[in-house]
């Protein structure tokens, strides 16, 4: 490693720390418990709000996603917008489980989300555009996500709609659903039974607070889902910053210690740093000033990217816990998509090299011509999907 690798992260340690890093370690995990119940209690409320809107609405939204094309640029959109997968596709497990949304409809929708989850990094990058050498390495580092989780959707989203039309199922589908019986259904046993018991008694007294405000009919369905919809966000931002006081230090550590020994540790290390702290732009983005310093390169960094996009489907199937069969099939859905980007990729060098090529032509344009990556930020996550969904 070139020197001042380790400097980095030593100069990141000695800031003062902020007020929720104060808190002592042990209250810090209490309350990333306490969240995480909330979050699995708003996910279950969402389920509620979306049957209790009855079936019309439910017809509707199945017919608007109907679609694939719409449903993968509604999940770039989306997901482009809020600026985290996790929030996107834990909707997505939500309207599944409550059956407002099928399987086929919400495939498309969690591959654009993959897609979306990618503008943090690339917008991180835009902050080294005054300098021209090292933007042209940031950007690099910011786009390669974006052109690998690209890649991944014009693989396999043909895929799975060819295999729909031959064979009745997509391919993500039919091995998630054979993936899903393996834990539902066996004798009689219900997946997740217990989550959903511990639950139950903090939605019911949501559901019946709602109520008390807006009485009921559709008024107090939408308030359901308006208010699952803010605590679901509140839960996952709080979930990020509490994981990311704890270990953040440590994350950094282990990324100074991993980066560039080897594609499959690379691998482990972000499917790892990003299951902790659910979140892929934190660990993506965190990997940006080093590629602009020119500590890393984009080889060694790419590892890492692959197994931060397998590690941020965790916030999918810990949403699923407390909904039903297909709820669960859908967060495998992501799981699946985003291991097999890994297994198609990573371990050919011939095409591990193509999203790293693609990369830095790209940063070798915007290097050149500087308004040239706002306007691919804005064109490729926003236009283009608002767009196709509107045209549509």
């Amino acid at each position: 490693m070139p020197e001042g690798h380790t400097t980095t992260y030593h100069t990141s340690r000695q800031l003062p720390p902020s007020a929720i890093q104060r808190v002592p370690p042990v209250v810090r995990v209490v309350g990333i418990v306490a969240v995480l119940y909330v979050f699995l209690c708003s996910i279950g409320l969402m389920g509620s709000g979306f049957k209790s809107m009855g079936r019309g609405f439910a017809e509707r939204l199945i017919e608007a996603t109907s679609n694939p094309f719409v449903g993968l640029f509604v999940g770039i959109f989306t997901t482009s917008i809020v600026q985290s997968s996790s929030l996107t596709t834990s909707i997505v497990v939500g309207m599944v489980s409550a059956g407002s949304l099928t399987v086929r409809g919400a495939v498309p929708i969690v591959m654009g989300a993959n897609i979306g989850t990618t503008v943090t990094c690339t917008i991180v990058s835009l902050g080294f555009i005054g300098r021209r050498r090292e933007f042209r390495r940031a950007f690099a580092c910011g786009t390669m996500h974006d052109l690998f989780n690209l890649l991944c959707v014009l693989l396999f989203f043909p895929v799975e709609m060819v295999c729909q039309r031959a064979f009745g199922v997509g391919f993500l589908e039919w091995l998630a659903g054979q993936v899903e019986r393996l834990f539902v259904g066996a004798e009689g046993v219900t997946f997740a039974g217990p989550v959903k018991l511990a639950t139950k008694p903090l939605i019911h007294a949501a559901e019946r607070a709602v109520r008390a405000v807006l009485g009921e009919g559709a008024a107090a369905s939408w308030g359901q889902v308006a208010l699952a919809f803010a605590v679901l966000f509140l839960c996952l931002w709080s979930i990020t910053k509490l994981m990311r006081s704890l270990m953040l230090g440590r994350v950094e550590a282990a990324l100074d210690r991993t980066v560039g020994r080897s594609a499959v540790l690379g691998l482990a290390v972000g499917l790892v740093v990003t299951a902790i702290i659910q979140s892929s732009s934190i660990t993506t983005s965190i990997l940006v000033p080093l590629a602009a310093a020119g500590i890393v390169t984009l080889p060694q960094v790419f590892p890492i990217t692959v197994g931060a996009n397998i590690g941020t489907t965790v916030t999918a199937l810990l949403a699923s816990l407390g909904g039903s069969p297909a709820g669960l099939q859908i967060a495998l859905v992501h799981l699946l998509f985003n291991s097999s980007g890994a297994l198609v990729f990573l371990p050919v060098p011939a095409l591990r090299r193509v999203p790293v090529a693609l990369a830095c032509g790209l940063a070798r344009i915007t290097a050149r011509w500087r308004w040239f990556a706002l306007v691919y930020v804005a064109v490729l996550f926003f236009l283009i999907p608002a767009l196709l969904i509107f045209l549509t």
